[in-house]
């Protein structure tokens, strides 16, 4: 039986059915729902595609080059188009492939929750979302013509149930949103609301975002640069390739006001193996810390917590007896934890409600996972550390703005009134 927020999930698709591609206009900005699936911690968005068009759940990925769907399953579509080798769509997505036989510009489908890659077709379809006013839905709003992998079935595994494929929204020309920004002419730039419960929001183009009670959270955001990894940190990839995944440059960590000692060299890329830095990722669902980072921060929220520390409980490593904390707005009282940027006062500031998480009765645990000596990338911000934060993804200006909780502000990612005004 589907949990409450599911079923509210999908009534809300039922009520406003997307029409056909001739009747979308032009929007301004597009808006998508995204749940939180409960058995594995990912992040679910609903989409329409094809001619007609069919509903199709697919995964969030941050870092994925492009949306993958299941062809082998039942796939029909009139307005379906291999792309051809050579052509400028092949060309965009980066491809070394090519079918001889049938003139089909090859790709390399991942799904990194399995860490699996294998060989499938590009091609492309009608894609449809609710454009969107920043306050509401509008009308349907269909691309004709988005860039999609043809993955097999087996690519589905440990996917949330229902999901028919990956919804890569990495910074390329075949990602999501750039494919989108191009498709009805608006700004490069997305928004992304993870919910911690409910049905979360993505805004694709211009703002405003406006969350109930009429809050525009845009008006909340703080900005860093987007960085770029010169060497791809997919699982497969052709070398020479850059990375599509965003990067931020965290220059420091601080517990309670108090600057954590930690190895500066891990913080920053290496450009010639692209090893470090620190990236945003929807694909682990707590932030994984390098193994000396990790013990540094957790040494420092233990000192500046004086909590009682407990039997640690799987995937965390710092446990303890939650009795007699407090609580805020914004979670649990605990030591709050800055990743500074550029300068001392741009920081992104994590609260309780994103830095502990409840294991059992009686039991908190640093949501922070150790990642071992030298991981890919040194910080990776996960998927609770973004909750209940906007965070919006400047393409066109290479920057990142956000917005650290929203519970602060008497809102949630959950509060975005999806009533169409169609």
């Amino acid at each position: 039986m589907a949990s409450p927020r599911f079923s509210l999930f999908f009534l809300f698709f039922s009520l406003f059915p997307f029409s056909s591609p001739a009747e979308a206009q032009r929007p301004k900005a597009l808006v998508l729902p995204v749940a939180k699936d409960a058995a594995t911690l990912q992040y679910v968005a609903r989409l329409h595609q094809r001619t007609p068009l069919v509903s199709l759940s697919a995964v969030v990925h941050l870092g994925g080059a492009f949306l993958e769907v299941d062809c082998e399953r039942g796939y029909n579509s009139s307005t379906y188009r291999p792309v051809r080798c050579r052509s400028a769509q092949c060309n965009a997505a980066r491809s070394r492939m090519c079918s001889v036989e049938t003139n089909t510009c090859g790709v390399i489908p991942t799904n990194p929750f399995i860490q699996t890659s294998t060989s499938g077709d590009l091609a492309d379809d009608v894609l449809s979302l609710s454009s969107t006013n920043g306050f509401n839905p509008g009308r349907p709003a269909a691309a004709p013509h988005v860039v999609f992998a043809c993955a097999p079935t087996f690519l589905l595994e440990g996917l949330a149930k229902g999901a028919m494929g990956i919804a890569g929204l990495g910074r390329n020309p075949v990602g999501i949103p750039s494919q989108l920004a191009a498709a009805f002419s608006f700004r490069r730039k997305f928004a992304l609301c993870l919910p911690s419960g409910g049905v979360g929001v993505a805004f694709f183009g211009n703002g405003p975002y406006v969350l109930l009670p009429g809050r525009d959270v845009s008006q909340r955001l703080i900005y860093t640069p987007l960085l770029v990894n010169p060497v791809s940190t997919a699982g497969a990839y052709f070398e020479g390739e850059p990375s599509v995944e965003y990067f931020i440059g965290v220059t420091s960590i601080v517990v309670n006001t108090k600057p954590v000692t930690v190895n500066r060299t891990l913080l920053a890329i290496d450009k010639k193996t692209g090893y470090g830095g620190t990236k945003i990722s929807t694909v682990e669902p707590y932030t994984v810390l390098e193994s000396s980072i990790y013990k540094a921060v957790v040494g420092a929220f233990a000192r500046e917590s004086g909590l009682r520390r407990v039997a640690p409980v799987k995937p965390f490593g710092f446990c303890f007896d939650s009795k007699g904390i407090g609580s805020t707005r914004v979670g649990p009282a605990v030591p709050q934890i800055d990743l500074v940027m550029q300068s001392q006062q741009v920081y992104w500031r994590i609260f309780g409600a994103n830095s502990v998480v409840q294991v059992k009765e009686g039991v908190l645990c640093l949501a922070f996972v150790d990642g071992g000596v030298s991981p890919r990338t040194s910080i990776v911000i996960g998927g609770y550390q973004l909750e209940n934060n906007l965070l919006e993804f400047d393409l066109a200006a290479s920057k990142l703005g956000f917005s650290s909780s929203l519970l602060f502000g008497q809102t949630t990612c959950a509060n975005f009134n999806f009533t169409s005004n169609a």
